[in-house]
């Protein structure tokens, strides 16, 4: 699944032919994706220019003149084409702007989502009410994790993923975050130190902008909006790599929490 970083990376590369863009064509293809697409989309859209892109945890926000934000969430395998060869059963919604640039939002399992709604009421849109800081954000710190973690007996892995906690965090970039912070991933969120709250925070900043700047892992169909593959996967501390030896000169090891993948140090991560 698209994480944080893919996201990010994604919204630069739509930013790139978008931002300040006319919308001469907006087509979806079907009438819905996890979720019914905006019958009115069309109408909305088409003439509307893009004013501005952003991001807010694993959702892309694509605003536009006429006071109506497109909201866009990568699901499972979702992907932007830009300029795409060909157009084929898995492209579901297609854009075009004015010089007659195409995009295509590519969707093979269909667990993506695309609303639409008023610029000046996107806070209060269903899912980002119920979010946490953003972890790149300035309300982020070790004080603001240590209260939304105070009393919980969950993993500290289990915790990081609750999107109430933190927004925008997957599996891959917790695990990474948590072994260069030395943190095992089963330990009980409300009982670790403020002093090691304070190296998680910096290690989950550290990660998330390192895999923005590598333009994300290549996980499953991911690929940049330009058809490029992010490379934050050749940097990976521990996830993915099971048996192999961590930095420390301990031992991977992968584990299965709630039905996920936990790769972990026990030599450094306590």
């Amino acid at each position: 699944m698209p994480e944080l970083p893919e996201v990010e990376t994604t919204v630069a590369g739509l930013r790139a032919v978008l931002a300040g863009r006319v919308l001469t064509r907006v087509e979806p293809r079907r009438a819905d994706l996890r979720f019914p697409i905006p019958v009115d989309l069309r109408q909305r859209l088409t003439g509307a220019r893009v004013t501005a892109l952003s991001r807010r945890a694993k959702y892309g926000l694509v605003e536009t003149d006429r006071g109506d934000m497109m909201i866009f969430h990568l699901g499972m395998s979702g992907r932007w084409r830009i300029a795409p060869a060909d157009i084929g059963a898995h492209d579901h919604l297609l854009i075009e702007t004015e010089g007659g640039l195409l995009l295509s939002l590519n969707d093979p399992r269909r667990f993506g989502s695309v609303d639409l709604v008023r610029s000046d009421a996107w806070q209060a849109y269903a899912p980002f009410t119920r979010m946490g800081p953003e972890p790149l954000g300035p309300d982020f710190s070790a004080s603001t994790l240590a209260r939304a973690l105070d009393g919980k007996t969950a993993s500290i892995k289990t915790a990081l993923l609750d999107q109430r906690v933190v927004a925008g965090l997957g599996n891959i970039y917790v695990c990474e975050a948590l072994n260069m912070a030395g943190i095992a991933p089963t330990r009980p969120a409300g009982r670790i130190s403020r002093a090691r709250l304070v190296l998680l925070v910096d290690a989950i900043r550290e990660v998330l902008t390192a895999a923005i700047a590598a333009g994300g892992s290549t996980l499953r169909d991911y690929a940049r909006p330009d058809g490029e593959l992010g490379y934050f996967s050749k940097q990976w501390r521990v996830y993915g790599r099971e048996g192999e030896n961590c930095a420390c000169g301990g031992t991977i090891q992968r584990r299965i929490d709630g039905g996920r993948s936990t790769f972990h140090c026990p030599r450094c991560q306590r």
